[in-house]
């Protein structure tokens, strides 16, 4: 080894979903949204003013801060901003989750808490998910640096009830606890009426899935003043510019069209509701997602088997290969209603 070497930061890194390259394919193996960003987004990208761009963008995001604020109806001083709800979890690692004690989240959850955790070198616990894949509130009653966890969880889809949430923060209220709302708009209750409550509560959500700006990068953190000003404290520090001016007035447009927002989700959650049926007719056995997919066990064939054979027919779902209790399970992102008959189609041909 070469003396350099030895002082590399070395990580597992976070492996994410396959991007296909060839055309015809149906894609759902990322969780990305079926249809297209609001009307707003194509105006602001045909007159944006290209001039514009070489000039540094506003470090405070004060454009978008305030309309999510607004959407949320929220003072400004309790949002922030980033690239991507990765990003803005990166930052909250980063500014506190700094105890000798470990940051706790489930065994079977995003798994790049893990990557962020030994990036960073932040102790961790993971804690066993129940057999159903229920997150059990009792097991975190327990000494730690931080509690982090997604609702409803990825990749099972399950959402855990506000009460479950409450009583978690209850056991927690000198550390950190970051509920995690990637997927919240697609049927979950969202616990950010917390944050007034609770003074270390931080939810984060993002722009990628119920809003269909995965290719823009927006996320964004809402909690008590104190720690939005402590994260933008890290954030001022480490990059100050983070967000493009095309994407923050991208992303305006986007909060600023709630009837778009609102008639998409449904149509996201009709059609899920549909697969469930198609999919519990079919053998799969799955929990009750409250998400924009389905975490789904086939009957009679292996998940691997099934996952290569979809693929080898243009259809991409995800398999996750470990840890060892959900090789069994696909995870299937929720496309268009034509997208998931062609799917269903195949499946039933599949298991003749």
């Amino acid at each position: 080894m070469r003396d350099w070497e030895e002082n590399v930061r070395k990580v597992v890194p976070y492996t994410p979903g396959e991007q296909p390259k060839t055309d015809g394919v149906i894609k759902l193996n990322t969780n990305e949204n079926p249809y297209p960003p609001a009307p707003g987004v194509k105006k602001v990208l045909e007159s944006f003013d290209v001039d514009a761009l070489r000039l540094y963008p506003d470090p405070k995001i004060e454009m978008l801060v305030d309309a999510i604020a607004d959407f949320y109806g929220l003072d400004s001083s309790k949002v922030f901003v980033g690239v991507g709800s990765d990003d803005v979890l990166a930052m909250i690692f980063m500014t506190f989750f700094n105890s000798k004690k470990p940051i706790l989240f489930p065994d079977i959850t995003y798994s790049f808490y893990n990557v962020w955790a030994d990036m960073l070198r932040i102790p961790y616990e993971q804690i066993p998910l129940a057999e159903d894949f229920s997150i059990v509130p009792s097991d975190y009653y327990k000494a730690n640096g931080g509690v982090v966890f997604p609702n409803p969880n990825a990749p099972t889809g399950k959402l855990m009830p506000l009460d479950q949430i409450i009583d978690i923060i209850e056991q927690n209220q000198d550390v950190v606890v970051v509920v995690d709302e990637a997927y919240v708009d697609f049927g979950g209750e969202s616990a950010l009426p917390l944050i007034d409550k609770y003074d270390n509560v931080i939810v984060v959500q993002t722009f990628s899935k119920s809003r269909s700006l995965a290719g823009s990068r927006v996320g964004f953190a809402m909690a008590n003043p104190v720690l939005i000003k402590y994260l933008n404290d890290v954030k001022y520090s480490f990059n100050s510019y983070t967000m493009d001016r095309i994407t923050i007035e991208a992303a305006t447009a986007t909060i600023n069209d709630r009837a778009y927002f609102e008639e998409t989700t449904a149509k996201v959650i009709k059609t899920r509701e549909w697969t469930k049926e198609q999919l519990k007719r079919l053998g799969f056995t799955f929990c009750d997602s409250k998400s924009n997919f389905i975490f789904a066990k086939p009957a009679n064939v292996s998940a691997t088997k099934l996952f290569e054979d979809l693929k080898e027919n243009k259809i991409f779902v995800r398999h996750f290969s470990s840890p060892e209790r959900i090789n069994d399970y696909l995870r299937i992102s929720i496309g268009t209603d034509e997208q998931m008959q062609t799917l269903i189609r195949f499946l039933e041909n599949y298991q003749c």
